[in-house]
This record gives C-alpha cells, sequence and structure tokens, in this order.
C-alpha cells in the first residue's frame, strides 16, 4: 500500500482492510507518485452509487468525462453534451467522493471561443459543481488557455492525441501519433501544456512507443488512455471495464467482469417472479399486528352480514 494513499491511524469507520484512514488525494499526490514511479489509477463516473464504489475501491482520480453523452445518454459523440448537463452530473458524483481527486471535462463549446468565457465556465465547476480540476483537449493551442486557467487558480488536467471532442476533424476515432511529424507535434504539445502549467495529462490512442517518450520527458504525471503500459497511470471509462456499453470493446478496453449480462440476468427473473406471482412472497410483505387485523376482520364479517353472498 503507497504511503502516499493512506495514513496509518486506525480510526472509527475506515474503509480500508488494514485499519487505515484514506488519506485525500490532491494534485501534489500525484506528482509524488510520479516521482515515486507507483501507478496512477483512474476512472470516469458519472452518477452518485457508481463514483461512491469507485471511490471505496481506492481509485486516485475519477473523471466525470463528457463521454456520459455516449455512455448514459446514447449519443454517437461527446459533443452533444452541455455545461448545464456536465454540471449536474459533476455535482453528484461530487456527493460521493471523499478519497479520489475529482476532475470534471469541460465540454466541447465551454471553451472554444473566448477565453474569458473559458475561465467561467472553469469556476463553475469548482463552485458549482465541486470539482477539484478541470480537463480540456487540445495541446499547443491550448497553452495559453491553461496557463490562464491556472493563474485563476483552477488546476488543469490536459488531453492529448485521439482528442474525441476533434472527431470530425481528425475524421475519425484514429489512433494518432503513427508519423515522426505526428510524434513530434505530440511531444510538443505535451511539453506546451507541462510549461503552461498542467498538472497531467492524459494520453488517448497513441502508439506505445510515443507515450514512453513523452512519460520519459515530462515531470508530470502522463495517463494512458490506449497508450500502452508505459505512462504514469491509467483510465477507463467505467462501464467498459464493466462490460455495461454496447459497441464492440476498443482494443484497449480490459472487461473485469460481464455486468450486463448479470444484470439482464437478473432483470428476467424478476419479470418471471412477478409474472408467476411469486414476488412479492408472503415474507416479503408487510402484516398488520394480529390484534389489528382480528379487529378489522370482525368489523368486516358485521358490516357484510346484512348483505346476501353472492353465488360464486
Amino acid at each position: 500500500m503507497s504511503l502516499t494513499s493512506f495514513s496509518c491511524a486506525p480510526t472509527a469507520g475506515t474503509t480500508d482492510a488494514s485499519g487505515c484512514t484514506p488519506k485525500k488525494i490532491t494534485i501534489q499526490t500525484l506528482a509524488e507518485k510520479k516521482q515515486l514511479r507507483q501507478p496512477i489509477s483512474c476512472l470516469t463516473a458519472y452518477d452518485y452509487a457508481t463514483a461512491r464504489v469507485v471511490d471505496e475501491a481506492g481509485i486516485d482520480l475519477i473523471l466525470v468525462g463528457d463521454s456520459l453523452a455516449m455512455v448514459m445518454q446514447g449519443h454517437d459523440s461527446t459533443l452533444s453534451i452541455t455545461m448545464d448537463e456536465m454540471l449536474l452530473y459533476t455535482r453528484g458524483v461530487r456527493r460521493a467522493v471523499k478519497r479520489a481527486l475529482l476532475v470534471a471535462d469541460m465540454p466541447y463549446g465551454s471553451y472554444h471561443t473566448t477565453e474569458a468565457e473559458a475561465v467561467a465556465n472553469a469556476v463553475r465547476f469548482m463552485k458549482e459543481a465541486g470539482a477539484e480540476a478541470v480537463k480540456i483537449e487540445g495541446g499547443i493551442r491550448r497553452a495559453p488557455l491553461v496557463e490562464r486557467l491556472v493563474q485563476a487558480e483552477i488546476p488543469v488536467l490536459g488531453h492529448i492525441g485521439l482528442t474525441p471532442q476533434s472527431v470530425h476533424q481528425m475524421g475519425g476515432y484514429k489512433v494518432q501519433g503513427r508519423t515522426a511529424a505526428a510524434v513530434e507535434a505530440l511531444v510538443s504539445d505535451a511539453l506546451a501544456l507541462e510549461h503552461a502549467g498542467a498538472f497531467g495529462i492524459v494520453l488517448e490512442g497513441i502508439p506505445r512507443e510515443v507515450a514512453r517518450q513523452i512519460t520519459e520527458r515530462l515531470g508530470i504525471p502522463t495517463i494512458g488512455i490506449g497508450a500502452g503500459p508505459d505512462c504514469d497511470g491509467q483510465v477507463l471509462v467505467v462501464h467498459d471495464l464493466a462490460g455495461m456499453t454496447f459497441a464492440p470493446p476498443a482494443k484497449f478496453v480490459r472487461r473485469y467482469v460481464a455486468l450486463g449480462d448479470m444484470l439482464r440476468e437478473a432483470v428476467t427473473a424478476y419479470r418471471q417472479d412477478v409474472e408467476a406471482r411469486n414476488f412479492p412472497s408472503d415474507a416479503e410483505s408487510y402484516h398488520l399486528p394480529a390484534a389489528v387485523r382480528d379487529e378489522i376482520e370482525n368489523a368486516n364479517e358485521a358490516a357484510f352480514s346484512r348483505w346476501p353472498r353472492r353465488h360464486a
């Protein structure tokens, strides 16, 4: 167990099996993990229940990703999600998270017009939704904005490589950094974001060799998704991990449980029990106290004795 993750002073109500109290993860914690070569774990979460499970499992960083447009709302890209929707989901997650660092994605359009609007929207994530950092996509062209956000005391997680908000410009969800020029551009993007003050960078959909080069050159953590095992940390969409998505998984997705199949089986069994009148059982039903039941039955018998019974 990492010393950066827990302070071993047993207290009541701890969730760690060793009796240690979970220590709050901060951007400084992640920087320390980078220095100590301790891997950083990250997952998405979009609702209170999921976020609580993820947080209690000891994940370091929870991302309220704009991927919820696809995972939770059924859209075919991340572009549809709005600021108000992202704030709503982030507030729910915030109420569940006690230990992990909570990062919220700034949705498409929320930082693409003016710098002033971008800062105002980022401030809303911090003040209204309780996020502890924001994530924005793009490299060198976003460096001035990252610097401005950091000046406003807003921690920023960068995101380069396959950037889903640029899906139309990229011509689809394609692996990036496959040529020497593209690799050089990605390294330049990463260095620019670090220089601007980003506390970390998500590397998505790039060759393992490129991710390793970037990770070795940066003093800030890299979080990989489809970028190989040499990054400082890894992130997955929690629904992909749990088998709760309906499209074929990407190459890098490892499904740890077939939760979708399990839930479908459970729902089918419930329906069958309802149709067979096996749910709820008498043991699963509430009952009157015996004295009250007898009183009501006697009263009913007296009331209905004045009326002749109909033939069955």
